[in-house]
């Protein structure tokens, strides 16, 4: 199954379905990405906070797959933020990973309190610049961080990776991001622990009448939006499973249907310094 790719502003692309890999330490990964490469996948999320970035790198090389195949996202969180310690920061993540380069270097998440976001933003402006990160996005951010970054920056996130799900929908950070060429990119796309969303009888309907698991259900409900999605997995058979997306299509009774799960525009939360 071949992935699409969605465009950045930067003329690359990002492949819209990913592997988050996020709780997995380094030997968990390196297995889940030997494992998602070998059934096509190319896009791998990680971030220094979750503690396996060598163990990406690991999997990568494992897989036999050239490094430029893949697109690598990782994130540096507030210990990175102000006095140009990004750059610090991403020199150290290409050293765990054993990479030149990332696809992909977001701000893990923004920490207005801090007061440094802009400033942080500029030394990835930087980082961009140099080729050490080839596109640079945001995580966590809401519309009014997105509006000080582009009022007081040059450059355009590429992304913006948030929280979203068919219960989290984020219309406000969805709506700024198409207006202004951001990508909008699900992380806990599934809805996280528990039943959640995968058991709402409306998703479970869904995959019965369409001979369909109901991850597959909202991982579609995602990619049809044109959102880039990273669900997690170490388990291969699952990984195949979230591949199996792009061969059918949500009507629009489907989507109305699922569109009665959201909590509404403030449900969720903006960072979890907790996890992701």
């Amino acid at each position: 199954m071949t992935i699409p790719n969605v465009p950045l502003n930067t003329g690359a692309g990002i492949p819209q379905l990913g592997l988050g890999t996020w709780p997995l330490d380094d030997a968990e990964v390196a297995d889940a990405v030997e494992a998602a490469a070998a059934l096509g996948y190319r896009h791998i999320d990680t971030a220094t906070r979750y503690g396996n970035e060598a163990g990406v790198g690991e999997g990568i090389r494992r897989s036999g797959i050239p490094r430029e195949e893949f697109f690598v996202t990782t994130k540096l969180d507030g210990e990175f933020q102000g006095d140009d310690r990004a750059i610090g920061g991403l020199e150290a993540a290409l050293d765990r990973m054993g990479f030149d380069y990332v696809d992909l270097l977001l701000m893990h998440w923004p920490l207005p309190q801090r007061g440094l976001y802009v400033d942080t933003w500029r030394t990835f402006e930087r980082l961009h610049a140099d080729g050490r990160a080839r596109a640079i996005g945001v995580s966590n951010f809401r519309v009014e961080h997105l509006e000080t970054l582009l009022a007081q920056t040059e450059v355009v996130p590429a992304v913006n990776q948030i929280q979203l799900n068919p219960h989290i929908t984020r219309p406000a950070q969805r709506a700024y991001g198409a207006e202004h060429g951001i990508v909008t990119e699900s992380w806990s796309p599934l809805g996280g622990q528990g039943a959640g969303v995968l058991g709402e009888r409306v998703v479970v309907e869904l995959a019965e009448r369409l001979g369909r698991t109901p991850a597959q259900v909202v991982l579609r409900w995602h990619v049809q939006q044109g959102l880039v999605v990273i669900p997690k997995s170490a388990s291969p058979e699952r990984m195949r499973d979230n591949l199996a997306i792009f061969d059918f299509t949500l009507d629009d009774a489907a989507l109305a249907s699922l569109a009665t799960l959201s909590h509404g525009p403030d449900a969720g939360v903006d960072s979890n310094t907790a996890g992701h």
